[in-house]
């Protein structure tokens, strides 16, 4: 029997090679990190090397009525990047060139396939570097683009829109358009740029990425302050802040939370036994300046502060154990995922209002018989909590409560990891009619057939 003539079509557009058919595509192609994913089988999974390539798929897509999904490195947490069934998977793996460094203008241009590591390892020994810091380095950088991904670094760096200024994009009706460019800022027009970060690869699909790079610093330390109470860790982060220190990282870890990501690395941070007994919350600290002067001068400022804010303790953690914490509070997920954790949260909220909302979710936790634990951003108000409750009734309502109380406080669903299919429920019943009638309006625009990664986000429909 001859070959269905779009499975025809397809391989002669990107060879043999770079096509796979249903039932025969590589498991791992089928799903993202969350925790909730299903086996969805898609008609076709399509790797292009090129812009004009991904602009043909879609055109065949558009021709055939065939949801369009694209797929980085499947490191999200939300299920956004998961298939739709009959649809076609548009993988960016073998788009992954580093195509231009500019050390003057410290702009670089990537394509969407590159991953964090990747891009490390091209601007070593340029003295500058990508500052977002998602915490996982196999992350690629379209699926970055898509969800607007933060991460550590947030605190001083910002997140993934702060430092792209330009894109690359093909349109649902296969136009291909560049938006922004190698410049800090513009007053000309609608900014389409910022529109597509964060969009969940439902408004196109993007296929250069031009990128604002920062200098590196040579010194940095690794701060580890106890504290005996979570609200304590909390309440002087506003002070650190505001003290012009200007921190890289500012990340809270329960102690449970520590624990589990210390053992789990075969970690000893040398925390006195006395201190660690009294211990309820870390606040993890890293500075970074130019000088080493600079960066003594700051190591004393910052123990007064958070010694007259009622530190435990205050360890300038060795070079060695400080990186070793820092790979291991970015494993936190898989830390969580292992101990059985049935749900990730990044819910964000007002720096100030973290106290407030983290002892909601502790009563909302006895309320609903669930274990809650966490570690986050503390520095900018994203809050990672791992909730452990396996009835999913209980954990919908709690779940449900926890977001309209951050909601409440001025804050928002996702910070990081975007809403996907995992928290498209409560997103479109807690966030305001009139504000996601806008959107998709907005995706209406963009995308006229729904054909970009459809039942994510605004498509109230049950995912497939």
């Amino acid at each position: 029997m001859s070959p269905d003539p779009l499975n025809r079509e397809l391989i002669e557009l990107v060879g043999e090679d770079a096509v796979t058919f249903a039932p025969h595509h590589n498991p791992d192609d089928l799903h993202d990190e969350s925790l909730h994913a299903t086996h969805v089988e898609p008609y076709a999974v399509v790797r292009p090397t090129t812009t004009d390539q991904v602009a043909a798929l879609v055109r065949l897509a558009g021709r055939e009525g065939r949801a369009v999904t694209a797929r980085g490195s499947g490191t999200g947490l939300s299920g956004g990047a998961t298939p739709v069934a009959g649809g076609i998977v548009v993988s960016f793996e073998r788009m992954n060139r580093f195509l231009h460094l500019d050390t003057s203008d410290h702009m670089a241009v990537v394509q969407p396939g590159i991953t964090l590591r990747e891009l490390n390892d091209r601007l070593a020994g340029s003295g500058l570097r990508y500052p977002v810091y998602p915490g996982e380095l196999s992350g690629s950088l379209g699926g970055n683009v898509n969800t607007n991904a933060g991460g550590m670094r947030a605190v001083r760096h910002g997140v993934t829109r702060h430092h792209v200024v330009g894109l690359e994009l093909v349109l649902a009706d296969a136009t291909v358009v560049r938006t922004g460019g190698p410049v800090v800022k513009t007053s000309s027009g609608y900014d389409l740029t910022q529109l597509v970060i964060g969009s969940e690869g439902t408004l196109a699909l993007v296929t250069e990425i031009t990128l604002r790079l920062s200098p590196a610093m040579e010194h940095a330390a690794t701060v580890l302050v106890p504290f005996a109470d979570l609200a304590e860790v909390t309440r002087v982060v506003p002070r650190v802040v505001a003290s012009g220190l200007e921190p890289a990282m500012l990340e809270y870890l329960d102690v449970l939370t520590m624990a589990s990501i210390t053992q789990a690395a075969g970690l000893e941070l040398g925390v006195d036994a006395g201190v660690a007994a009294q211990t309820s919350a870390y606040l993890v600290i890293v500075l970074e300046t130019r000088t080493a002067e600079q960066l003594d001068g700051d190591l004393e400022h910052l123990a007064a502060l958070v010694n007259d804010a009622g530190a435990l303790d205050v360890y300038v953690l060795p070079s060695g154990a400080a990186t070793k914490l820092i790979e291991a509070r970015e494993r936190a997920f898989w830390v969580a995922k292992a101990a059985g954790a049935h749900e990730i949260l990044d819910v964000v909220v007002p720096r100030s209002k973290v106290p407030e909302f983290l002892a909601e979710a502790q009563r909302l936790a006895v309320v609903n018989d669930a274990m809650i634990t966490g570690c986050g951003h503390v520095g900018d108000g994203n809050v990672h909590l791992s909730v452990f409750q396996p009835d999913d009734e209980q954990r919908r309502e709690l779940l449900t409560e926890l977001f309209r109380f951050g909601l409440s406080l001025g804050g928002q669903i996702s910070g990081e990891h975007g809403i996907g299919v995992d928290k498209q429920g409560p997103f479109l019943e807690l966030s305001d009619p009139v504000w996601l009638a806008v959107q998709r309006r907005v995706k209406d625009a963009f995308d006229p057939h729904h054909l970009f990664n459809p039942y994510r986000l605004l498509d109230e429909r049950t995912p497939e």
